[in-house]
C-alpha cells in the first residue's frame, strides 16, 4: 500500500499562516521515510501554472519549524478557478511525476485541491489560516500564535488606553469570522466585542455603554473589533463625538500573521503533515485533515466544504457576561 505512490508534492496557499513551515517539514520528513520523492511548489498554485517547482530533501526544512510564514512562499491565484487552468495545474503535475499533493490552507485553497483531485491527482488538504473558520475542524493552523500575538499588543494598548484615560478600539484579523475577535475580548477583558456574526450595528448601544462606564469610575474603554465589521477610524471618530472621550482607533493588521509559532500551532501542523502523507500513501484521495473533538481526523473535501461554523453560543455567552461588570 505504501508504495502506490513514489512522488508527492506540497504547496502553501492563500494567506500564510505561523505553523505552515511545520507542516511543510513533516510531509516532507515523513515521505522521505517511506522512501518517496518530494517536490516543493513555490508561490501556491500561482507557482504551480508557472512550473516554480524543487526539490526537496531533509536539509531544505532543517532548521524552519520555529520559523513563521512559509518557507514555499504564497500567492493568491484567482486564474485558478478557471476550468483551463486547473487543466493545466493537473498537467504539470503529472509532467512533474507529481502522483499526490499535499495543499496547505483554507477553504479556497481546498477548493483547488478538489479540483486536481477531479482531474486525477490524488490531494490532501491541511487547514492553515489564522482565522480559525474552517468548518470540519476544530482548529487550524496559525490562530494559536495570532491570537496571543493579537492579545500581548492589546495588553500594550490598554496601559497607554488607561494612562490616557481613552476609549481605544482595537481592529484584529480575521476577514467575516470573527473567532480572532472573541478570543481577543475574552482574554484582554474588553467591554465590548463586535464580530460579524453577531454585531447588529447599534452603536448607541457602545456609546451608552462607554457613559455608563464612566459614571463607575472606568479609565478607559476597550472594544474589540473584527475585521469582517472594520471602519475602526471612523467609529472612533463618531464615539468620541458623541461621548466626549478621547478615542482612537489601533488596526492591528498583518503583524497578526507573522512571528514564531507558538508549541501549539507547531505540534498541530506537524500531525497534520504526518497524517497527510499517511493518507496519500494510503491510497485516499480528496480528503481534509481536521482536528475534531480532540483526534486528529480526515473528511472528504465535498463534505467538509458544505460544512457550516458558527461561534460556540456559550462562548459568546460567557464573553457577553465578562464585559457587563
Amino acid at each position: 500500500m505504501e508504495n502506490r505512490i513514489k512522488t508527492i508534492g506540497v504547496l502553501s496557499s492563500g494567506g500564510d499562516a505561523p505553523g505552515m513551515n511545520a507542516a511543510i517539514r513533516a510531509v516532507v520528513r515523513t515521505a522521505l521515510g517511506k522512501g518517496l520523492n518530494v517536490k516543493g511548489i513555490l508561490k501556491g498554485y500561482n507557482g504551480l501554472l508557472n512550473e516554480d517547482i524543487i526539490d526537496l530533501d531533509s536539509r531544505e526544512v532543517s532548521d524552519t519549524i520555529q520559523r513563521g510564514g512559509t518557507i514555499l512562499g504564497t500567492a493568491r491565484c484567482p486564474e485558478f478557478h478557471d476550468e483551463e487552468y486547473q487543466k493545466k495545474g493537473a498537467e504539470i503535475c503529472k509532467k512533474h511525476g507529481i502522483e499526490g499533493l499535499v495543499v496547505i490552507g483554507g477553504d479556497g485553497s481546498f477548493a483547488g485541491a478538489r479540483a486536481l483531485a477531479n482531474l486525477g491527482i490524488n490531494t490532501i488538504g491541511i487547514p492553515g489560516t489564522i482565522d480559525l473558520d474552517i468548518s470540519c475542524t476544530d482548529y487550524t493552523i496559525g490562530f494559536d500564535t495570532a491570537v496571543n500575538t493579537a492579545m500581548e499588543a492589546i495588553d500594550k494598548i490598554r496601559d497607554t488606553s488607561t494612562s490616557h484615560e481613552r476609549c481605544s478600539i482595537i481592529e484584529v484579523m480575521g476577514r467575516s469570522a470573527g473567532f480572532l475577535a472573541l478570543w481577543c475580548g475574552i482574554a484582554n477583558g474588553a467591554e465590548d466585542i463586535l464580530l460579524p456574526e453577531k454585531y447588529d450595528y447599534n452603536e448607541q448601544a457602545i456609546i451608552d455603554n462607554i457613559i455608563r462606564n464612566r459614571k463607575l469610575g472606568k479609565k478607559h474603554h476597550i472594544i474589540i473589533n473584527a475585521e469582517g465589521i472594520g471602519h475602526s477610524t471612523s467609529m472612533a471618530r463618531r464615539i468620541e463625538a458623541a461621548t466626549g472621550v478621547e478615542t482612537r482607533a489601533t488596526i492591528l493588521g498583518h503583524m497578526q500573521r507573522g512571528g514564531n509559532p507558538t508549541c501549539r500551532d507547531r505540534v498541530a501542523a506537524s500531525t497534520m503533515g504526518a497524517l497527510a502523507v499517511d493518507l496519500l500513501c494510503e491510497g485516499k484521495n480528496k480528503r481534509v485533515v481536521a482536528f475534531k473533538n480532540g483526534n486528529y481526523v480526515d473528511f472528504d473535501i465535498n463534505e467538509a466544504l458544505a460544512m457550516q461554523k458558527d461561534i460556540p453560543p456559550y462562548q459568546y455567552e460567557v464573553a457577553l457576561r465578562l464585559t457587563k461588570f
